[in-house]
């Protein structure tokens, strides 16, 4: 199974497998798999790639893996040779089960399984904008594990289940997602709690790498170029570290994908860090209100530590996009109607950074992409599938957090 040794992205300084963090500096820790090359099991869903994942044993019940399949539709609209989808949502026509429709499922199966096999008794917390949350709530009441939520009061209404919810605990933020976070982590400090780690959760990484891994497995080679809307960015990062260790088996490619990673404007804090535009004023642009998707924003993305997204995207030679709500707009429309599936706004994203690169001939006609469709099939869910709001427990805001502590404890005491 996965078995590795955790590193320090930014010294090579062995760690604990629990830790999060380095003494020495703020690199993001790697799991450095003992298995080096790459030989998928005949295993369901992400499971496949048990070997270059953080844990012992995996659950049949979760662990839905993205699809990828080579694109006609699309591609003939952008007249491109070699155009590869990966589809994390709903489509069980293409054999894509993911209920939450959202990629974010990637992260939440080997979080919770790395939880499972080392015993953990501490309550996981977690902070998100809404695709997250979903996706750790779906997965925890599968398996049982109790679940501490801080969601944005206006993503609230994106947290549903397809199962009967379980152990989950949903608290309101009177703010935006970086109030969420900030609260989530006063609570994740104290004992029986743990922070679910964001960018620095190597099951979270991982999971999401292996929308990088199924190409390879299916189409026995890296892409030249890989795209994806991005919020904090981890998700390019841990394409980043997957292609690396397929580069190291030397037998699908000697060349890491370029990154093409985007965001949506005015709302990009990475776009903005990347071109050098310091003056950007997120909160005089009344960020994140009026994005095409929302779940983009992250104040405080994981963007110059080592092994972070610098990193990642200038290792490879790539470039980081800024798309306006037009142009996402006009890409989700261009997408839907050429590939008959509708797809997240966030996806959206991605496919104008596409469209863009094509115009400004950043990619060629007989280049290997990877697009990466990180969420998508709600309407098609809809179909099959019931669904199952989640209440909210508890609203709840910077001031008044320190009262509402005794109010969260008891309720999970109980």
């Amino acid at each position: 199974m996965g078995e590795y040794t955790l590193r320090c992205a930014g010294c090579g300084n062995v760690l604990s497998d629990s830790a999060t963090s380095c003494s020495l500096d703020n690199g993001l820790p790697r799991a450095d798999y003992i298995e080096r090359r790459f030989a998928p099991r005949e295993l369901p869903g992400i499971w496949s790639f048990i070997d270059w994942l953080p844990v012992k044993r995996w659950n049949p019940a979760t662990g839905a893996s993205s699809i990828t399949y080579r694109s006609s539709g699309l591609a003939g609209e952008l007249d491109l040779k070699s155009l590869y989808i990966s589809f994390s949502g709903y489509w069980p026509e293409r054999g894509a089960m993911m209920r939450t429709c959202s990629f974010k499922e990637l992260e939440a199966a080997p979080t919770m399984q790395m939880l499972l096999d080392n015993k953990t008794e501490e309550i996981l917390v977690v902070a998100s904008a809404g695709n997250t949350a979903r996706a750790f709530a779906e997965v925890c009441s599968i398996t049982g594990q109790p679940l501490i939520l801080f969601v944005p009061a206006s993503s609230l209404d994106r947290l549903w289940t397809t199962v009967e919810p379980g152990k989950v605990l949903l608290v309101g933020v009177n703010g935006d997602y970086a109030d969420a976070i900030k609260l989530a982590g006063v609570l994740s400090s104290k004992v029986g709690f743990r922070p679910e780690g964001g960018a620095r959760n190597i099951a979270r990484r991982d999971g999401m790498g292996t929308v990088l891994l199924d190409h390879v497995r299916r189409f026995s080679s890296l892409p030249d170029h890989y795209f994806q809307a991005i919020g904090s960015g981890t998700g390019g990062i841990a394409v980043w570290e997957a292609s690396m260790r397929i580069v190291a088996d030397s037998r699908f490619g000697e060349h890491l994908p370029r990154l093409h990673l985007a965001q949506n404007t005015p709302c990009a804090p990475v776009y903005a860090m990347w071109h050098g535009i310091e003056e950007m004023n997120f909160d005089a642009c009344g960020c994140p209100e009026g994005m095409h998707d929302d779940v983009l924003f992250n104040r405080n993305p994981p963007y110059a530590v080592p092994g972070g997204v610098r990193d990642a995207v200038t290792s490879t030679g790539g470039r980081i996009y800024g798309m306006d709500n037009s142009r996402a707009v006009s890409a989700q429309k261009l997408f839907e109607g050429s590939e008959g599936i509708d797809i997240l706004p966030a996806a959206a994203v991605a496919v104008a950074a596409l469209v863009d690169a094509v115009e400004a001939g950043f990619v060629e006609r007989d280049d290997s992409i990877l697009l990466n469709i990180t969420g998508g099939g709600m309407r098609r869910l809809e179909e099959d599938q019931s669904r199952m709001r989640l209440k909210c427990d508890l609203m709840v805001g910077l001031e008044d957090f320190s009262d509402a502590l005794s109010s969260i404890e008891e309720m999970v005491s109980s």
